[in-house]
């Protein structure tokens, strides 16, 4: 199947997902991951009218930028895989936004580049839902997540637009449900404590985006169920976005 009927299969199921939660579907985004694909995949998907992408890492996308550049001027790219802070100036240079901000320390950093590039950066605050120690992001409770939000006055650069996630993978995607809940209810919780809209709920892959969708999803992140399957240089595994 071509990358065109992969995203309108996807762009179906979730319409249906929408309206199963009374809710619209323009009010969900599809970002397309393609790290680890080829130009060319993002081109087909471009020629598609995708224009939302994820990628994961600043090296990988910088090869593929200029190619990518030149053939759209609305292609939208997120950086939404885990950033080192020394890499921030880098990340502000490449991306549209970052959905993977996981301390303020990297929010800092990035705030210092997009200042000095003059440049407006949109962020989504990344949460660890499970707690689990081999995954990035702030715990929901931490102390470290209200003093990015108290800081984000001095973070002028910074637009921050709400949260991402990636749960504990589970085979049978409703297992999922109780975590996308959790942060949907966190983000409300923040909202009401510092005035912040929030809008974006960035949650949901390629085996549980419709469940997400009924617990609020805001952006659905879809990689294999475009692009088809990766393949990654031992010991390296992710789960599937």
């Amino acid at each position: 199947m071509s990358i065109a009927l992969k995203l309108a299969e996807i762009r179906e199921r979730m319409a249906g997902a929408a309206r199963r939660a009374g809710r619209k579907p323009e009010e969900i985004a599809l970002m397309a991951v393609s790290k680890t694909h080829p130009a060319t995949a993002i081109l087909e998907a471009l020629a598609a009218g995708q224009t939302l992408f994820g990628e994961n890492r600043v090296q990988e996308f910088a090869g593929k930028r200029d190619e990518v550049a030149s053939a759209s001027t609305q292609a939208k790219v997120h950086l939404i895989g885990h950033l080192q802070s020394n890499k921030a100036a880098k990340a502000v240079e490449l991306f549209d936004g970052v959905d993977s901000v996981d301390s303020l320390k990297l929010a800092e950093r990035l705030n210092e580049a997009a200042e000095r590039m003059g440049k407006q950066l949109d962020v989504l605050i990344e949460i660890n839902v499970g707690g689990e120690e081999a995954k990035t992001g702030l715990a929901p409770t931490s102390n470290e997540l209200y003093a990015l939000l108290d800081g984000r006055a001095r973070l002028s650069s910074l637009t921050i637009r709400g949260c991402m996630t990636v749960p504990p993978f589970t085979e049978d995607p409703e297992g999922a449900r109780g975590y996308f809940r959790q942060l949907r209810e966190l983000r409300e919780g923040l909202r009401a404590r510092g005035g912040l809209e929030l809008e974006e709920l960035s949650m949901g892959m390629s085996h549980d985006f419709e469940v997400a969708i009924e617990e609020g999803s805001t952006c659905v992140r879809v990689g294999t169920a475009i692009f088809g399957s990766r393949s990654y240089p031992a010991p390296y595994e992710e789960p599937a976005q």
